[in-house]
Parts: structure tokens; sequence; C-alpha cells
């Protein structure tokens, strides 16, 4: 995964002849954690989506590992190393956690299985359950680990905490880190949880109505409760391993 990076440079995208984003750039480098953070309707899924190539590209530019895929189709995109989890999970229910897995191989390593089970030991202890019968934590392991199969550079992860508790919360975002930092796989998090976020990313693109308001350093976004406040409604987040101590 050597130079592997995502690079949005001034992207104008939308569907259907409306736009959504406006002038967005972001850069997820290997082994980067990026998050994006903003209200509800600011544009941060449709920044994957554009991202993925789901989108109406109207202006600006979009690279992966080196190459311009502004115009690629999304099976292009993946094959260059860029893996996607979306926010509705999209587990084959009817089959077994091992199965789910071997569907996301594409011709890869089973060696990869026994890599996902050290990553999720829980699905390790369930592979021969059915997808319809896991947790929803469990099902967001899954998930991930399915992403993982296909051996991407860059994850896009869309809303993963979603109705997890926040003790299941910290240990799928421990998973994700451990997956950044050991393996160098780039990350752009998409969460409601700012406080995830925050925890979680080095940098961090703050959306309000499709429009970037600050893109940068994490820290350097803590200093600055006026666009916490005004574009995300915080004012004082605390660290999602204070929430998960909690839980």
């Amino acid at each position: 995964m050597a130079g592997a990076e995502l690079v949005l440079d001034s992207v104008v995208a939308g569907y259907a002849g409306t736009t959504v984003l406006e002038g967005v750039s972001l850069r997820v480098r290997e082994g980067e954690r990026v998050g994006i953070v903003g209200r509800n309707g600011a544009g941060k899924t449709t920044t994957l989506a554009t991202s993925l190539g789901l989108t109406e590209l109207k202006g600006g530019l979009i690279s992966l590992n080196g190459q311009n895929v502004s115009a690629a189709p999304a099976w292009r995109r993946a094959r260059l190393g860029l893996g996607y989890v979306p926010q509705t999970r999209d587990i084959f229910p009817s089959l077994s956690v091992e199965d789910n897995l071997r569907a996301g191989l594409n011709g890869g390593p089973e060696s990869r299985l026994a890599e996902a089970y050290v990553l999720f030991p829980r699905l390790a202890e369930r592979k021969k359950n059915f997808g319809n019968q896991l947790s929803g934590g469990e099902q967001q392991m899954l998930s991930i680990a399915r992403a993982l199969m296909g051996a991407p550079s860059i994850l896009l992860l869309d809303e993963p905490l979603e109705g997890l508790s926040p003790l299941v919360a910290h240990e799928v975002m421990g998973a994700i880190r451990s997956l950044a930092q050991t393996r160098g796989l780039g990350c752009l998090l998409v969460e409601q949880h700012v406080s995830a976020v925050l925890d979680f990313s080095s940098q961090v693109l703050v959306l309000e109505r499709g429009h970037p308001v600050f893109w940068g350093d994490t820290e350097t976004l803590k200093q600055r409760p006026d666009v916490l406040e005004s574009s995300v409604g915080l004012r004082k987040v605390p660290p999602l391993s204070v929430l998960a101590e909690k839980g």
C-alpha cells in the first residue's frame, strides 16, 4: 500500500442536476485517519459517495493512489484500492459469517479470513452463525471485516457507530485504529458522534450546507469552539474512551 492516497481537490458535486458539495478538498494518506463532521444534510455522506464515483461530478479533481479517477466508475476505484463500509451495513443475512467474508474475497487469499478473526475475535466465535443471528455490533464488525477482504488501501466508513452501545463503539473504533497503525490503512470516517471523530482523526473536514468551513489538524479544531458550535452544535466533546467507561 505504499503511496496510498485519496485526494479531493475543489470538488463540486451533487445528484440529478442539484449541487450538494461546493469546493470540497481533502486528502487521506497511507495510515492517516481523517474525519468529516457537520450537521444532518451538510454533505458528509455525499462526500463519500463522490469519492466512490456515485454522484455527478460538476467540477474539481479526484485522484486515488496518484491516478486521476474523476471520471472512473466505482468498480475501477475499488480495484485501485478504495474500500467502503456503508451505513446500512449490507451484510447477507442468510449467509454465515464465514460465507459473508468469503463473498468479499473476490479471488483474494484465504489467509485474509484468519486476519479478520484476529481483528474481530467475536466473529471467530460466531463464524458459523448467520448474519441475521448477530447483534448490531457484530453485524458492523462483519461489514468492516468484509470490506477488508478486498485489501483496500483507503477505507471509507459511513456512520459505523450508529445504533451501537458506547462499549461496542469503543471496540469497533479500536479495531479501525489498529488497522491504520499496523497495516497503513488510510481511513475516511463520517460519524454523527463527533467525540468519536475527534478522538480518532488526525485531520478533520467540517462541512456546513455542502461548503467546507474548516479543514486541518484535529487539535486546532478543538481550539475553535466557534466552528464546533456553529457547524456541529457542540460546545465541549468528551473523548470516546470516557463514553465507553460510562457504558
